[in-house]
């Protein structure tokens, strides 16, 4: 019985990959011309969508949001949530209609194919340099002015395996004080039992989002940072904690 089980995990992972890879081969010309203005940036995140939802179908998962509240289109927001999965990115994606740009890390540009665009579209930090971190705030800065939304997922990685949710580093809690925007946490409890970074490991089925209260930065100063952090993370581990019971 082993045997296939890790047969069938061993297949569900190449399955993944053929997922991302085929639509954005087969849709190559598209999205290259999408990605040559900054302003056509909105009709990109439409096919990035797209693209999520596609993935998500195909590797048998089905999406089930539910809100507290609603972002506004035309409004600018800093969108955060856990950490556990590969699939964070698409269920993000699939979850929020807001176009927002994901601040991510610099290695996920190697990945054949998807990279490439990846590190046109995507604001990437080096987490080991300073100069990289202070970088995306001038780019994170230019997308917030251009009427965007920002995605982060403050842990900064994928937390070990025993870890339910990593303390959550400052930048995105800076960025929103310093643009008066609200922050929207959110919540994915199954990513990391549908599909985790552990290799032999997953299974189809439903990805729950909970898409909370906004936390208002309004009047808020940069040493308030803080005390916004660690409101957010209390959000997001509450709910995480309720799922589990």
């Amino acid at each position: 019985m082993k045997v296939f089980k890790y047969a069938f995990w061993l297949l569900y992972r190449i399955w993944f990959y053929i997922l991302v890879a085929l639509p954005i081969l087969v849709a190559f010309p598209i999205l290259l011309i999408s990605i040559l203005k900054e302003s056509w940036y909105p009709f990109f995140f439409k096919l990035a969508r797209l693209w999520g939802k596609f993935i998500l179908v195909g590797m048998g998962f089905r999406w089930k949001i539910e809100k507290e509240e609603t972002p506004e289109m035309h409004k600018s927001y800093m969108f955060i949530a856990n950490h556990t999965s590969m699939a964070d990115i698409m269920l993000m994606l699939v979850a929020v209609k807001n176009p927002f740009v994901f601040v991510g890390k610099k290695e996920l540009a190697n990945i054949p194919v998807f990279g490439f665009f990846y590190k046109r579209t995507c604001i990437l930090v080096d987490r080991s340099s300073e100069k990289s971190r202070k970088a995306v705030f001038l780019r994170a800065q230019k997308r917030l002015k251009s009427g965007l939304s920002i995605c982060i997922f403050p842990e900064g990685g994928v937390p070990e395996e025993h870890i339910e949710l990593d303390e959550f580093k400052d930048g995105a809690f800076r960025l929103a004080i310093n643009h008066q925007i609200p922050i929207v946490p959110l919540t994915f409890p199954d990513n990391k039992k549908r599909f985790p970074f552990t290799f032999f490991s997953g299974s189809p089925g439903i990805m729950r989002v909970k898409i909370h209260a906004f936390l208002n930065t309004q009047g808020l100063k940069v040493e308030d940072t803080k005390h916004l952090n660690g409101n957010a993370r209390k959000v997001i581990y509450n709910e995480l904690m309720a799922f589990k019971k």
